[in-house]
């Protein structure tokens, strides 16, 4: 009986060790794979034609896949780019915001909620662009989003 529970357990230990073999290599192959399919970090940066590069690429392929010629396909491309910008809703400007929080702000005073020197403090750090996103001057999105300052 005791040699079945050594087949056992050598048997249990190899099917262990070959679930972990697997579960390590199979990610690391995976790794490997997308690093050699991955541009280089030269050409990732959004450097002088790059980003036209690659949608230029992008309408060439879907092109041939749809069989129309690659003029068409940026062209449709564009066109709804284009809508896509005009149905955005126009941001308020910089004024309009300041004013809003000045709003919000004496709200916040008359309720109670801060003094007259926190609110002239949060406008001062709005001002000086302490506060990313919209309203500070830190871009979009803040440190990490689109043209904020993240890694700069």
């Amino acid at each position: 009986m005791s040699r079945t529970i050594r087949k056992k357990h050598l048997l249990a230990g190899l099917a262990t060790a070959g679930v972990l073999g697997v579960g390590i290599a199979a990610p690391t192959i995976a790794f490997a794979a997308d690093a050699t399919s991955t541009p280089s970090a030269s050409s990732t940066t959004d450097g002088p034609g790059t980003k036209a590069d690659r949608q230029g690429e992008f309408a060439e392929a879907l092109a041939k896949e749809l069989g129309v010629s690659a003029d068409k396909v940026t062209a449709a491309l564009e066109k709804v780019r284009e809508q896509r910008l005009a149905d955005r809703p126009e941001r308020p400007s910089t004024e309009d915001r300041q004013a809003a929080l000045k709003e919000r702000l004496d709200q916040a005073v008359k309720d109670g909620k801060l003094t007259q020197e926190q609110a002239d403090a949060i406008t001062k750090a709005v001002e000086a662009g302490v506060f990313p996103g919209p309203g500070g001057h830190r871009g979009p999105g803040g440190h990490g989003g689109p043209g904020g300052t993240a890694g700069k």
